[in-house]
């Protein structure tokens, strides 16, 4: 069973032989060997390279285990160029190989290889190699299945389908697990075995208890602003006072460098400037959060922005939280929109509600829309099955569906 992801595809064609290593990071298990070693290769034979001009090396299998040797790899490389034409060396889980920086650079001063890799364990995060590279690559992020993707995958944009995505998430293995108790086993595996021991092991950390809690603590607060001050005293109400502030922002950090949760800062838009303090975090996989509330949550608004959220990241936007200056009757109020979405010249508004059934919700919702004082798009999207339309002031109202279905919607 075939998982399109054209969206990574077409941006590792736009890449080829481009003199740059080609990065593909993204929380591990959101589909990156698939995508390079299945989806990538069969274009490549389909455009006309032959099977023996495409190496293809995975460095977590005991079967490879000789070439983590630095010099042994590159000679195996080495031994497989044949003739003048160019060969496509995809390495998978490069952070195995020690001294791999130096590998890579004699790789890519070869004009005959073009350079694809992955790595994203517990030696060495993805997010380190771009780091490590810096000016030299191009960097690929995966995300979880956009529902889009999940949508073709699953045949069918239904309300029984974005119920199912908005539980159990995108990653690939989770999509295709026969019944919700699969779902559910592998998410929780997931999450014990591979993203918090991937942590553990990097980073030494002696309080798993710590991690685990702050986890918890940010799957609870999606879409609430939140700091590490904060989470410091929620998790010192509990009774344990042997932990610093230092401690919870360095776990913080670890999370955010694997991947699993991104941290969204506030931007004032009446004086154009990105607020310090507290920020909102958002998880790579609904499933992944839902995973940690044993699938127990009384506000689906929050899981509605955590899938917009991801939805504007993976279409290349890059996001914020929107705050209106707003006074009324002499005292200072600001105001929030939920996201302020901008890439290139393109900028939008984004406000995410369960529903408009009242006048107070109505202006809660739409108030910080108007007050925008310039002409970008501003988009209130909805938990209910409505036909997309402007309201009398130009604000476009969608359907969560219809939203993370048809991205053709921002130009609505």
């Amino acid at each position: 069973m075939v998982i399109k992801r054209d969206y990574y595809l077409n941006k590792l064609i736009h890449n080829m032989n481009n003199n740059f290593v080609k990065v593909v990071t993204g929380i591990r298990r959101s589909g990156k060997s698939y995508l390079l070693n299945k989806l990538f290769r069969d274009y490549l034979l389909s455009s006309g390279v032959s099977d023996d001009h495409i190496i293809r090396i995975s460095l977590d299998t005991a079967s490879n285990e000789e070439l983590l040797d630095r010099k042994k790899l590159y000679q195996f490389v080495m031994d497989k160029i044949k003739d003048k034409e160019i060969y496509y060396l995809i390495l998978d889980e490069i952070q195995n190989v020690e001294g791999f920086e130096n590998l890579l650079l004699d790789f890519l001063y070869n004009e005959q290889i073009d350079v694809y890799v992955t790595g994203s364990n517990s030696k060495f995060l993805s997010s380190d190699i771009i780091t490590e590279f810096r000016g030299r690559s191009k960097n690929i992020h995966v995300l979880p299945l956009s529902y889009s993707e999940f949508s073709d995958f699953k045949g069918s944009n239904d309300e029984r389908t974005l119920n199912e995505y908005m539980r159990y998430g995108g990653l690939p293995e989770v999509v295709l697990a026969p019944t919700s108790e699969d779902k559910e086993e592998l998410l929780d595996s997931f999450f014990s075995l591979t993203y918090v021991r991937d942590i553990i092991d990097r980073y030494k950390i002696r309080r798993r208890d710590v991690l685990d809690e702050i986890i918890d603590i940010i799957a609870s607060n999606i879409g609430s602003l939140t700091n590490p001050l904060k989470i410091y005293n929620t998790y010192t109400s509990k009774g344990d006072k042997n932990i610093s502030l230092n401690t919870i922002e360095l776990y913080l950090s670890y999370l955010e460098n694997a991947y699993i949760v991104s941290r969204v800062k506030r931007y004032d838009i009446g004086s154009r400037k990105t607020i310090s303090g507290p920020s909102k975090y958002y998880f790579s996989d609904l499933g992944l959060r839902n995973s940690r509330l044993s699938y127990e949550d009384n506000e689906p608004n929050h899981l509605m922005e955590n899938a917009v959220y991801n939805e504007m990241i993976k279409r290349g936007y890059k996001v914020c939280i929107g705050v209106v200056p707003n006074w009324e009757k002499n005292t200072y109020k600001a105001l929030e929109v939920d996201f302020l979405c901008t890439k290139g010249n393109k900028k939008y508004y984004i406000q995410v509600s369960q529903n408009i059934e009242n006048s107070e919700t109505r202006e809660r919702e739409f108030k910080p829309l108007y007050m925008v004082d310039d002409s970008y798009k501003k988009i209130l999207i909805l938990n209910e099955d409505i036909l997309p339309y402007n309201d009398e002031k130009g604000v476009s109202v969608f359907s969560i569906k219809d939203f993370l279905f048809d991205e053709s919607l921002l130009n609505y």
